[in-house]
């Protein structure tokens, strides 16, 4: 396995919509799905996207934050994503990304969602989820339709550098 280079901001890649697979159970799949899997845990990231690699294919692999354990890491690979909204309801919440390292916004997202999409053999995956398990896979599923969370702030001011946010935003927050 091999730790691939992340796409940052201003790269053309990660505004583009992505081409869609069409051939499962083939060895490169495999492949940029196992280094996909290998750069997100050495970024420590919780989510990826392909275009996020330089492979502008749709994919993304996640890790299951609900089924989590300390010594046990879940990565789930998901190809031609594809999400619906379960209701209107939305949350906001603090996101950051690989490809805007260091940054983090204050993201609207949809609640509740059901995913569908096919695993490395073709078989196709649905699941229901919410909270933070909907919002990583909306945030990658975006990233695969060239949209990055700066695009959804929930406020235009709630973007910034971790550490002014932490100390700004989150502490102005936690103290209401």
């Amino acid at each position: 396995m091999s730790i691939l280079k992340i796409s940052k901001i201003g790269h053309p890649i990660l505004l583009k919509e992505c081409s869609e697979i069409k051939e499962f159970s083939s060895d490169t799949l495999k492949k940029i799905v196992y280094d996909m899997s290998e750069t997100m845990l050495d970024y420590n990231g919780i989510g990826l996207a392909a275009p996020q690699v330089h492979i502008s294919k749709k994919i993304i692999v996640f890790r299951n934050p609900d089924n989590e354990e300390k010594d046990k890491i879940e990565i789930t690979p998901l190809i031609n994503p594809i999400f619906t909204p379960m209701g209107k309801e939305t949350e906001d919440d603090w996101e950051g990304c690989l490809s805007i390292p260091g940054m983090q916004g204050l993201v609207r997202r949809f609640k509740k969602i059901k995913y569908s999409g096919f695993d490395l053999d073709g078989k196709e995956i649905e699941n229901e989820v919410e909270g933070l398990h909907a919002r990583v896979v909306q945030h990658e599923v975006d990233h695969l339709n060239g949209i990055l969370y700066t695009s959804r702030l929930a406020h235009k001011n709630a973007f910034g550098f971790e550490k002014e946010i932490t100390t700004y935003w989150k502490n102005e927050q936690n103290r209401k």
